[in-house]
């Protein structure tokens, strides 16, 4: 690990070629998502997938309250 990646962190250059999860059994939590997702190849962390727009997906999280809504999907650039 540099110096860089100890200050500054992982930018997620560097990801895999999207994994299909077929099955509910051992799906990852990225997966959980779109059933697709990639990994970072520097780091390991993993980014659900959208295969359809060819890019990766982030999710944004509410706090949980009583009335409850669906959790929201946005685009990120696809990685290079």
């Amino acid at each position: 690990m540099g110096v860089f990646n100890v200050l500054f962190g992982c930018w997620h250059k560097r990801c895999s070629f999207p994994i299909t999860v077929r099955g509910k059994l051992r799906r990852r939590a990225a997966a959980s998502v779109t059933g697709t997702y990639v990994v970072c190849l520097d780091c390991g962390q993993e980014f659900p997938y959208d295969w359809n727009k060819m890019k990766r997906v982030k999710v944004v999280t509410k706090p949980q309250t009583a009335s409850s809504e669906p959790v929201t999907v946005l685009s990120v650039p696809k990685a290079a």
